[in-house]
């Protein structure tokens, strides 16, 4: 109750932000188009008529922002019961597809202008307006950009990497302008050109980094070695393994995982300790811990020790075997087993017949089983 309660007060205030911050966009972005496309149409400068587009895309991209935070902060339902995070990451991918088509356009744009070029004319009002310019989007972006990491918000972090990417080509076109005015020299449309591949490119990097949120990331090795901290920080934990971290929105993680424990604990104190585990987990990371599964630690002989030691040798010889872990003896019944982690460079039967064998070779008297790990998380 108390963590679904944490949950929902977060998401609200990070929901909140990210309106507020994206209306701040949408108000300066617009301002600033209206202004640039007046400019651009008195002074007949494609590449300051581009950067207006540029800054409306802006705004679009501002307005799905705040439908996609509002979408993803409605609470869980029965056909949804892990909410709705994820419709961020698909209005993520909807202004990376706005993004790519303004891009293309003024590319086309351009690429018209170079074979049927026009003269321009600038004024001092229209150098001011690109100063002005410049100095908004350095601020706006600094802005969105600080909102965003605050709230591990990857649309704002973007809209704010572009806004300020956007002072760097409201500048270009400033010196296209100078150029103009100095030396006669007109280069509008060649930069209205690079603006345009710019834009793509934005469009194209955005596309990417949405679709790894969809299909499902590695997690941050910080996170992790993190999580694992905080677990192994308990006395009675001799190892964490098999972290499976899954997202289901930002800031909204659930994950599973094994402890190693001693063979002699009681159920009623795994029971204790798993409960600790998961509630400082969740207040120190906010991952919610679904599923605590258990390895059972050998306690009560050296022999078996020593056994341990040795099968990890033979394991751990091979690179391609990452690690060992779950190690239990069943001396009464014969039966040795383990799990080993494996990279994704091997053939899993491959590998898991080669380290069958040559376990059984060293302890032919035991049945040897072996449990194959997917290398999940550093």
């Amino acid at each position: 109750m108390e963590e679904t309660q944490n949950m929902r007060a977060l998401a609200a205030s990070r929901e909140q932000i990210i309106v507020k911050t994206s209306i701040v966009g949408i108000a300066t972005n617009i301002l600033l188009a209206a202004f640039k496309a007046a400019v651009g149409l008195l002074s007949n400068s494609i590449a300051i008529i581009l950067d207006a587009v540029n800054n409306l895309s802006d705004v679009l991209s501002s307005v799905i922002t705040i439908i996609g935070a509002k979408l993803a902060g409605k609470q869980p339902d029965k056909k949804h019961p892990l909410g709705h995070g994820r419709i961020e990451y698909l209005s993520s991918m909807f202004v990376s597809a706005l993004v790519l088509y303004a891009g293309i356009t003024a590319l086309i744009e351009s690429v018209k202008k170079m074979i049927h070029p026009e003269d321009s004319h600038y004024s001092l009002l229209t150098l001011i307006i690109l100063v002005v310019a410049i100095i908004a989007k350095l601020v706006l972006g600094k802005y969105v950009k600080t909102k965003g990491k605050q709230v591990n918000s990857g649309a704002l972090i973007a809209s704010g990497s572009d806004a300020s990417f956007d002072a760097i080509l409201s500048a270009s076109v400033l010196a296209c302008a100078l150029l103009r005015l100095w030396w006669d020299v007109s280069l509008e449309a060649y930069v209205g050109a690079v603006i345009s591949v710019v834009i793509m490119k934005a469009g194209i990097g955005m596309l990417q980094e949405t679709l790894h949120d969809i299909l499902g990331q590695r997690p941050a090795p910080e996170l992790v070695k993190q999580v694992k901290e905080i677990i192994q920080a308990q006395p009675l934990v001799h190892g964490v393994y098999d972290l499976l971290i899954n997202n289901y929105g930002p800031n909204k993680n659930y994950a599973s995982l094994h402890l190693e424990l001693d063979d002699t604990l009681t159920v009623a104190q795994v029971d204790e300790l798993t409960r600790k585990i998961e509630n400082e987990v969740f207040h120190k990371t906010g991952i919610i811990l679904t599923g605590v599964g258990v390895y059972a630690y050998n306690t009560s002989s050296e022999e078996i020790a020593r056994i341990r030691n040795t099968v990890q040798e033979i394991v751990l010889s091979h690179d391609w075997a990452l690690q060992m872990h779950g190690f239990y003896l069943d001396t009464a019944h014969k039966k040795l087993q383990f799990d080993t982690v494996l990279s994704f460079e091997v053939e899993r039967k491959d590998a898991l017949d080669t380290l069958t064998q040559e376990v059984q070779a060293a302890y032919p008297d035991y049945s040897v089983q072996i449990t194959p790990d997917v290398d999940l998380a550093d």
